[in-house]
């Protein structure tokens, strides 16, 4: 057993992590491990798990806290109660953080300084970001964690002192000077980093670093440096010979390889040109001169079409050779239509792409965060960030230590970033010379050369602005036959709107203007060309499906794909995937002035909607039929909603279509399509459950509520409350998902909506059971829902059968529990719902073992995974085959047993699902049958 609270709290066992559950579970482990062996009291728990006052039942959550832990733990560890309290009986050494202090005791009693350094890394590499991250609040974490944070820093100087003994001292500079930067009252750090500055050579450097250090302990402490310090400067003032080093300098060990070496770089921009200047300015942040210490990031600023992103990907390419651990891209669309990107959703995939699994990611964007600074500490790797909108969507996608570096792109110069030592790169228009040599890489440089004073005109009319070059290369390059005389006229005579969202990158008369390029592409395509291209300025973005641009526009699929060629070839969209379009988001917003003189605009916004809406039903509709039913208008004439096969197929493309879906609710609230952002809204809530979405799920059905308040639609703001409340759940706020589901009852009650306070009682059953609570509540809500379903919603009324059954079983009122799973097998065979059949019979399986039925249990079990098998639920089939080796044990068969195991081992493997590591101790052991713990039979 492996467990860790240096960074997020985890248990590892057999190299796989094992499933804790909740936070509170997290929380109390963390606590009980940092002082493994000792029994810690209810009281200091209760105090420690809530630090501004504990709610009456604290007592009771703790007591079911352990209780679960226990049985989360019981194949690798003791959680014990005793003496008022409770203990995690355990080798100390198998949690981290005792592990650590040892290993640091170690290498202080250790007199070679190789081994003493193999000793600290070792230490410190078990960090993984600060004690306890994403489980604890600050003010906790300061308690329980400040000496650990302390042993830390000091083991960090124990190993620099290393180094520095073993002559290391010219590689340490730049590391001992963003050390300082970060920790200026550490006298230690700084004596160091002057130790390391003399014997490179940098006595000037030395002594500026000590008068810095100086100042500031003045300045904040009022006192003067210590006398280690002070020696230490006198030292080198009077260029002490003893200060040099003598040791044999060995080569530092090379840190061990990542696991996944990611390279997402998007293809360079071909007929890259110029820039010299700039691309030495960069070249000079791997290899600073005259010994100064590295960067870690590079903002490179301008305005829009300037050329930030082609410069940055050349670069990238260029030096990628460099980064042998890796590189990684994201575009965070900071100036897009549709907001930024959230820099969470770009922690998440930086993870998965470096080889975390999303089953295993820490709970929490500070944790998430703080885990991809472990991941970048000690690789090199590069970070291309494009397009941001701010210093605040950058920060925690920086890396935290030299050797990685990160490139931003952005139309702002984030000041912020620029004054903690970020390294500025400011674009300007292109020269005459550079603007010339990019239309000859696009053209070819004969045509270039025979019409001179065309070419003039030409680069005079884009402002030497690359994107309007491109645009114009690209328009010139499709039409060999026309002069570029020609060309320059029909530009020049181009004159722009009167108004629109791209004044702002006008750079001077009219010929000069974006707009006017862009103006002169889209006059050059046909007249349906043009409309589409209006049209789709209604669209949310990023991307936009082929079926999604016939419905906009009310042409046929076959229709619209010809035109997206069309649009394609005119460098008007850009094929991002097959059948998908984007386009430049100055383009999309030309697009989108062009829209508002269109009077078809307010009917294809209705069109683009309506396509969204139905298509994201139907996808729906096949992930789970007894989502919360959204009443559907028919689709506008024109719309082609798209009806994906099967459930794989129907997430397959929600998530294609995630980040257009969330900017379709906003879309539609912004522009006073209530009744769509609210249906759009709820319609999705089995999207975001499937996807673990619990951030965008609450942000949507705030939108959704908002709009159903402004229609005043009680119905409709039911729906959207119990799905905040259901959101609130899973963001394991309690409180908040008690009262959206209290107002949610409130507004049926008063509608006599029985569906709607059904479905509101099932969901608070499962809110007490998820919460740990009284089970003979969630009992309470889930039969309520039976009784309320009767007569009306035969499907919803089989599910509370289940989950009836399932509350029952866990309150060991087993016989009960299998009638009530009987009737609602009865149900569910007349309505086809194989998913829940077979949920059902594993319900009725866990109540058979509870009593010691097993071969009716392995009958019931043989059931279920037979009915699942089509449907390809691999977390079901393995929690089911688990059970079903449970009592192939009890009943004194272990090689069954062991083939149901693997079987369901082999699905969680698949899935990288953390539960993976308790199966293998289970097959390792061949422990006991025990019923399961709470799950899920909604």
């Amino acid at each position: 057993m492996d467990v860790r609270v240096l960074g997020p709290v985890t248990v590892h066992a057999g190299g796989n992590a094992i499933d804790l559950g909740p936070r509170k579970r997290r929380y109390l482990l963390a606590l009980l491990a940092l002082e493994v062996n000792h029994v810690v009291p209810v009281d200091r728990l209760v105090d420690l798990m809530w630090p501004d006052g504990p709610p009456r039942t604290a007592v009771h959550a703790v007591r079911v806290a352990a209780s679960t832990l226990r049985l989360a733990l019981r194949e690798v560890a003791a959680v014990e109660a005793a003496g008022g309290g409770y203990v995690l009986r355990a080798d100390p050494l198998t949690v981290d953080a005792h592990r650590f202090r040892q290993l640091v005791t170690r290498a202080r009693a250790e007199a070679d300084d190789r081994v003493r350094l193999a000793l600290l890394d070792e230490a410190l590499a078990l960090w993984r970001g600060p004690a306890l991250a994403g489980v604890v609040p600050g003010t906790v974490r300061q308690r329980l964690c400040h000496g650990l944070e302390e042993s830390r820093l000091a083991a960090a100087e124990d190993r620099l002192d290393t180094l520095l003994r073993l002559g290391h001292h010219d590689e340490l500079v730049a590391e001992l000077t963003a050390q300082v930067a970060a920790h200026p009252l550490r006298e230690r750090l700084a004596g160091q980093l002057m130790t390391a500055l003399y014997r490179c050579g940098r006595i000037t450097d030395a002594l500026d670093a000590y008068a810095r250090t100086r100042a500031r302990l003045a300045a904040e402490l009022g006192l003067d440096p210590g006398p280690e310090l002070a020696v230490l400067h006198r030292r080198i003032l009077s260029r002490d010979p003893g200060l040099e080093v003598r040791a044999e300098r060995p080569a530092l060990p090379a840190p061990p390889p990542p696991s996944v070496v990611p390279a997402l770089l998007p293809r360079a921009v071909s007929g890259f040109v110029g820039r010299e200047a700039d691309l030495a300015r960069l070249d000079q942040l791997l290899d600073p001169p005259d010994g100064a210490p590295a960067a870690t990031v590079a903002v490179i600023g301008g305005a829009a079409g300037v050329g930030k992103t082609s410069l940055a990907l050349h670069w990238a390419h260029r030096t990628a050779h460099r980064f042998p651990d890796g590189q990684l891209h994201a575009d965070l669309r900071g100036f897009g239509a549709d907001g930024p990107l959230p820099v969470q959703d770009v922690v998440r995939s930086f993870l998965e792409a470096l080889g975390t699994p999303a089953q295993r990611l820490p709970e929490g964007a500070a944790a998430q965060a703080g885990l991809l600074r472990s991941l970048l500490a000690g690789r090199r790797v590069l970070l291309v960030l494009d397009n941001a909108a701010d210093e605040e969507q950058v920060r925690p996608l920086l890396p935290g230590t030299p050797g990685c570096l990160a490139v931003v792109t952005s139309r702002h110069q984030l000041p912020g970033l620029v004054v903690e030592g970020a390294q500025p790169v400011t674009l300007d228009l292109l020269t005459e010379a550079e603007s010339r040599r990019l239309l000859a890489r696009r053209l070819g440089a004969e045509r270039v050369a025979a019409q001179p004073a065309a070419v003039s005109a030409l680069v005079a009319a884009c402002a030497r602005l690359p994107l309007a070059l491109a645009v114009v290369a690209a328009r010139a390059a499709s039409n060999p036959r026309l002069s570029l005389s020609a060309l320059a006229g029909e530009l020049i005579r181009v004159l722009p709107p009167e108004r629109g969202g791209l004044d702002a990158f006008g750079l001077g008369a009219a010929p000069a203007d974006v707009r006017a390029v862009f103006s002169w592409s889209y006059q050059a395509v046909s007249a349906p060309a043009q409309r589409l291209f209006r049209l789709l300025g209604v669209h949310p973005g990023p991307v936009a499906g082929d079926a999604a641009a016939a419905s906009a526009a009310g042409l046929t699929v076959v229709q619209a794909r010809r035109l997206l060629r069309e649009l394609t070839a005119a460098h008007l969209l850009t094929e991002a995937a097959p059948g998908r379009y984007t386009s430049h988001d100055l383009l999309r917003t030309y697009a989108a002035e062009l829209a508002l003189d269109d009077p078809e605009r307010d009917a294809a916004r209705r069109r683009m909607l309506d396509h969204y809406l139905h298509s994201a039903a139907a996808a729906a509709g096949l992930l789970d039929t007894f989502r919360d039913p959204v009443p559907l208008d028919a689709p506008a004439a024109g719309v082609h909603p798209e009806r994906p096969a099967d459930a794989d197929a129907a997430l397959a493309w929600c998530t294609a279509e995630y980040p257009v879906l969330l900017a379709a609710v906003q879309a539609a609230a912004r522009t006073g399509a209530d009744a769509h952002a609210w249906r759009l809204a709820c319609t999705l809530s089995e999207v975001f459950e499937r996807l673990g979405r619990w951030d965008d799920w609450q942000v949507t059905h705030e939108a959704g509520l908002a709009a159903a308040r402004r229609l005043g639609a009680p119905a409709a703001q039911g729906h959207c409350l119990v799905g905040l409340g259901r959101a609130a759940m899973w963001l394991r706020s309690w409180d908040l998902a008690h009262d959206r589901f209290a107002r949610a009852l409130a507004l049926f009650e008063g509608l006599g909506d029985r569906d709607g306070l059904a479905r509101t009682h099932h969901n608070l059953g499962y809110l007490h059971e998820q919460q740990g609570g009284d089970l003979r509540l969630a009992l309470h809500h889930s039969e309520r829902a039976r009784e309320l379903f009767r007569g009306g919603d035969v499907a919803g009324l089989a599910r509370a059968l289940n989950a009836v059954g399932w509350y029952q079983t866990l309150l060991g009122r087993h016989r009960a529990a299998i009638a009530h799973c009987e009737e609602a097998i009865a149900l569910l065979r007349g309505l086809g719902d194989r998913r829940s059949e077979a949920l059902t019979w594993d319900s009725i399986a866990c109540a058979y073992q509870g009593l010691g039925e097993h071969r009716r249990a392995i009958e019931c079990c043989h059931r279920a995974l037979e009915l699942l098998g089509p449907l390809h639920d691999a977390f079901h089939e393995a929690d089911i085959s688990e059970h079903l080796g449970d009592s192939y044990l009890a009943v004194g068969d272990p090689d069954a047993a062991d083939a149901a195991w693997r079987r369901a081992l082999d699905n969680l493997v698949a899935l990288n699902h953390a539960r993976a590591g308790e199966l293998r101790v289970k097959l390792a052991r061949r422990s006991a049958p025990a019923l399961a713990g709470p799950g899920s039979r909604r």
